[in-house]
């Protein structure tokens, strides 16, 4: 059976992880961090025509090899206009949802390097000055960026080096409590990323070959719809999507369990595959729950619209208040673990 360290290898992963900005689009330096952080267990790993990362975990049986797929890209924005008063509007990256965003601290990178800090706001937001501050609409028409410089016109700000296109990544804010819940921005999808890590090491530290030709691909444009589209290797046939299990009112899951969806928005898991992966959460003890998300797309969803012939599934850590400031538990971390490895027979 799996250490709990493993669990809190994930999470050291993860945390390193959530400390690179990578929203959907600008994630070189986060796949080059997965690259190596794969390559440093021993498995080799390449980045992708497309950003993503390709490894290979080994094994033995190559007849039905199967494709493990999480995402390192993130929500985030990009400058759509410079305002005439110093002022940026964004266009949104992803699900980013500006009521969700507001106040929070930003960092905005220049194409030549540089990176200035920010704070999304509603316009006009002095309670004292706005008195529709209460019943404002907030969304990326109503909101802008004031960046943490003495820039008052469009020219000022050009000046800089800030331009239309520029990315606008939200701060994180990682952490973990005493009682053992993980709290961050983005922990959809790194949190699974480093759980693929976690077991990546379990294997190499225990000198195990899988019996079944195992990848994965971390890939870096789920949040926009088409991360999963490309780079199946040959002779995949199952593909499991480890991302966010859901976690709210309705569902079953809790932050300290596994999820395992039987469907999302996209229609209907493999009705095979949710058993197998039932019947592996039962052999190893794992805490899990079944559920269906309501307004949910995966990464293998995609994978089959881009007319590959396979299996597909979808498991995760549970995770509350998703694309938003998200909160999930070393717990499910823990069981995520358990399931691949029951799932993979290891």
């Amino acid at each position: 059976m799996i250490d709990f360290s493993y669990a809190d290898y994930a999470w050291q992963q993860v945390a390193a992880l959530l400390a690179i900005d990578s929203p959907a689009g600008f994630t070189a330096k986060a796949a080059v961090w997965v690259q190596e952080a794969f390559g440093t267990l021993g498995f080799p790993a390449k980045i992708t025509q497309k950003g993503g990362v390709l490894i290979d975990l080994g094994g033995l049986d190559a007849s039905d090899t199967l494709l493990l797929e999480a995402h390192t890209d993130t929500l985030g924005g990009m400058v759509s206009r410079i305002k005439g008063d110093g002022r940026l509007q964004l266009t949104k990256i992803g699900g980013m949802r500006a009521e969700n965003g507001e106040a929070e601290n930003v960092r905005v990178y220049t194409r030549e390097g540089a990176i200035y800090e920010g704070t999304l706001q509603l316009c006009n937001a002095s309670v004292h000055v706005n008195p529709d501050y209460k019943t404002a609409k907030r969304d990326f028409d109503t909101t802008e960026i004031v960046l943490d410089e003495d820039v008052r016109s469009a020219e000022e700000v050009r000046k800089l080096g800030i331009e239309v296109g520029d990315f606008v990544c939200f701060e994180p804010r990682t952490r973990r409590t005493a009682s053992g819940y993980l709290k961050s921005r983005f922990l959809d999808d790194k949190l699974s990323v480093g759980i693929l890590l976690g077991f990546a090491k379990y294997l190499h530290d225990n000198a195990i070959t899988l019996k079944r030709r195992t990848y994965v691909h971390v890939t870096v444009y789920e949040e926009v719809g088409h991360g999963g589209a490309a780079s199946v290797p040959a002779g995949v046939t199952e593909a499991i999507s480890v991302d966010m299990g859901c976690v709210g009112e309705g569902l079953n899951c809790t932050e300290k369990q596994v999820s395992i969806c039987a469907k999302d928005s996209a229609g209907p898991y493999s009705y095979e595959v949710v058993g197998k992966l039932i019947a592996a959460a039962k052999k190893t003890g794992a805490d899990y729950a079944v559920d269906v998300y309501p307004f949910y797309s995966s990464d293998v969803d995609v994978t089959l619209s881009a007319g590959f012939d396979l299996r597909h599934g979808l498991i995760g850590p549970g995770v509350y208040a998703s694309h938003g400031y998200e909160r999930s538990h070393i717990d499910g971390v823990y069981n995520t673990l358990k399931l691949l490895c029951g799932y993979l027979d290891v």
